[in-house]
């Protein structure tokens, strides 16, 4: 069976993978009060590799911590991938504390090269909203959107959003990258996001 009506709370969990991973067919997850580190941050998917994947709807990730984690938030996509929906994820009130990529949507998710990277994603992404998350970035680019160029991301709120580079390889402020995705930004944007 698929996780549904699931709440993992007031936990610390350190890994040498995902701190919390949704694959799909999960609904109705509920992550609060947890502290991720050492590990890969909290993703969703990677989905659309195989045939008949179940869509991935509803996760809230609340009040969190991620310490020297290689990810924040994450969700991630194959291109040239079968169909597929997630929507409803919810990403609030989230410290990050030298945290490698603290914010990533990645519809061209490829590791080892293994897939066809020239042909888009055909999981929808609906109905995300990052909201007051705070911190420090190992990486200048401290948010990352990449939606699929088929099937472009729909309502992506950005919201209240305070991440200040701290690597050791350049200067300067963090940055932000985005495609195919349109957000609504609301409150601060430090990096400016998707402008």
């Amino acid at each position: 069976g698929r996780s549904n009506g699931i709440e993992i709370s007031n936990s610390i969990i350190a890994t040498g993978d995902d701190c919390v991973s949704l694959g799909d067919g999960s609904q109705n997850v509920l992550v609060s009060d947890v502290s991720c580190g050492p590990g890969h941050g909290i993703s969703v998917g990677s989905l659309g590799k195989y045939k008949k994947e179940e869509d991935v709807v509803g996760l809230t990730v609340i009040n969190c911590t991620f310490t020297g984690t290689s990810n924040g938030v994450r969700i991630k996509t194959w291109p040239d991938s079968e169909d597929g929906k997630a929507s409803n994820f919810t990403f609030e009130d989230l410290f990050m504390n030298n945290v490698e990529n603290p914010i990533v949507i990645d519809q061209e998710y490829c590791p080892h090269n293994q897939c066809n990277i020239k042909v888009p994603s055909r999981v929808k992404i609906s109905n995300v909203r990052f909201r007051n998350i705070r911190g420090t970035s190992l990486t200048k680019e401290a948010v990352r959107i990449v939606c699929s160029k088929e099937i472009p991301c729909q309502n992506v709120e950005i919201g209240d959003i305070n991440l200040v580079y701290n690597g050791i390889d350049d200067k300067g402020p963090a940055i932000s990258s985005c495609s195919n995705v349109k957000p609504t930004l609301v409150g601060k944007q430090i990096p400016a996001t998707c402008v």
